[in-house]
């Protein structure tokens, strides 16, 4: 029994030692090609170095944001998938030096070049400090900006995706929501999807706490395309009658309704605005709100019922790109051709723009000083001066159309009070007495007045004044006849 017991145990162990062999031979497969794919994983150095260069770009152009959205968008989209330890295969030490190569060298030397000097407290107080930290805090200096309400700065992104609007709505459907799907193995479509909407959502976020603007939604809206984009090509490659199909055609509807209603609307005010005097500036057929310019299209509430007939043309072209753009994309998919829908959409944006650019064209002298630079630039001579009543801002395209310096009368804030600090800058701001001076010597001088609250103020000066020019509220006045 003992030796049938030790023949026994020797074939078990060698069994064992077969199963051990075969399994370790196994396990050292397993290795290698988890080996194989971590090194597939690891990002090359061209990628890692590339985003280095894009990165320092956005810094260059738009300040510390243009590496706050990258670290939040790329940050965010590991955290949430459970992979921080992806960074640490980006090469962070090479890459790191690559960003600090190209973005450091221009602050570095601006910083040296530009040191506190009088009442100016130096480059890097008022670029980082000032215009970033300080900005977003709303603590920034001078105070010249206005924050726009929370719900307008989130409802006009439906606006500004518009009229993909319904169906970047229904796109949204794709993002995964179910935190434990974040964690598992995603196809590559619901991983872009779900990358895509924290692109969007940092950007919107960020953005909610900081002195908002509007516009500050753009960065978002190319993710929010994208999104749509995945939606827009699931729903063509469906079978028809999916739930997909169906959800097109609920947003097709929904835009056709709004089609019906731009039509009716721009054709009823285009048929019950008053035909505008003869002879009559545009600006005097506006209604000034200066409540609503802290939008930057806030000039749109200027516009009256007598204003409205100038813009006849674009009103009816509107209307009708409306109403054809999507009628013809709900038949389109009606009929069981989504493409052809979004192109009718798109032939409905180009006629759409169009549109918009006669009536900016029309608006352009309200929001522009064009008109005033050239009757200055008929009589202008080297010797003569140029003064706004107020901020550069204000009249920066007479500048522009008539290639002269201007000078600035109380006009020391906005984008030019920090420069304005330093001992060296031009002596290019005026105030009231040294403006009454040069009104009353030898030097003629140009008087841009943009808001019609200078001509008041030149009524109180000895020397005459001359209107040279005017556009709506908008004159241009010399202390010199006009020939």
């Amino acid at each position: 029994m003992r030796g049938i017991s030790h023949a026994v145990f020797l074939v078990v162990a060698h069994c064992d030692r077969l199963a051990w062999t075969e399994t370790r031979r196994e396990l050292q497969l397993v290795a290698h090609r988890s080996r194989r794919i971590l090194d597939q994983e690891n990002p090359s150095r061209w990628l890692c170095w590339s985003l280095a260069l894009v990165t320092a770009a956005n810094v260059l152009t738009k300040g510390l944001i243009g590496i706050a959205f990258p670290v939040l968008i790329i940050g965010g989209y590991l955290l949430l998938t459970g992979n921080l330890r992806h960074l640490l295969r980006m090469r962070l030490a090479s890459t790191t030096a690559i960003f600090l190569a190209a973005a450091a060298p221009w602050h570095v030397l601006a910083t040296i070049r530009n040191p506190a000097q009088g009442e100016s407290k130096g480059f890097f107080w008022f670029y980082f400090i000032n215009e970033q930290i300080y900005r977003y805090l709303n603590l920034r200096v001078p105070r010249d900006y206005d924050k726009v309400p929370f719900l307008i700065f989130w409802g006009l992104l439906l606006v500004w995706i518009f009229p993909w609007t319904f169906f970047m709505l229904s796109s949204l459907r794709q993002v995964p929501l179910n935190p434990r799907r974040w964690r598992e193995r995603m196809d590559k479509e619901t991983r872009a999807a779900l990358l895509l909407a924290v692109w969007a959502l940092a950007i919107l976020v960020f953005f909610s706490f900081s002195t908002r603007q509007e516009y500050y939604v753009l960065p978002s809206l190319p993710a929010l395309a994208l999104l749509c984009g995945l939606w827009l090509n699931r729903e063509e490659v469906s079978e028809p009658g999916s739930p997909l199909r169906r959800s097109g055609m609920r947003s097709s509807m929904a835009m056709l309704v709004l089609g019906v209603a731009a039509f009716v609307i721009c054709l009823t005010i285009a048929a019950m605005s008053p035909p505008a005097p003869p002879n009559v500036d545009f600006g005097d057929l506006l209604k000034k709100a200066p409540a609503m310019y802290k939008l930057s299209m806030g000039h749109l509430f200027d516009l009256t019922m007598g204003a409205m007939s100038v813009f006849r043309v674009p009103l009816i072209l509107t209307g009708v790109g409306f109403l054809a753009g999507t009628f013809f994309n709900w038949l389109f998919r009606k009929k069981g051709s989504p493409l052809r829908g979004n192109l009718a959409i798109c032939v409905m944006m180009v006629v759409l723009f169009q549109a918009v650019h006669m009536a900016l064209t029309v608006f352009s002298p309200v929001l522009g000083s064009k008109s005033l630079a050239i009757a200055i630039k008929k009589q202008y001579q080297p010797s003569d001066l140029i003064v706004v009543n107020g901020a550069y801002s204000v009249a920066s395209s007479v500048n522009f159309y008539t290639g002269a310096q201007l000078h600035m009368l109380n006009g020391r804030f906005n984008d030019l009070w920090y420069g304005s600090l330093f001992p060296d800058s031009p002596q290019v701001f005026e105030d009231d007495a040294s403006f009454a001076k040069l009104w009353a010597g030898p030097v003629r001088v140009f008087f841009v007045d943009i808001n019609a609250t200078g001509v008041e103020k030149l009524k109180t000066l000895p020397a005459p004044c001359y209107e040279v020019a005017r556009s709506g509220e908008k004159r241009v006045y010399s202390n010199r006849p006009v020939p």
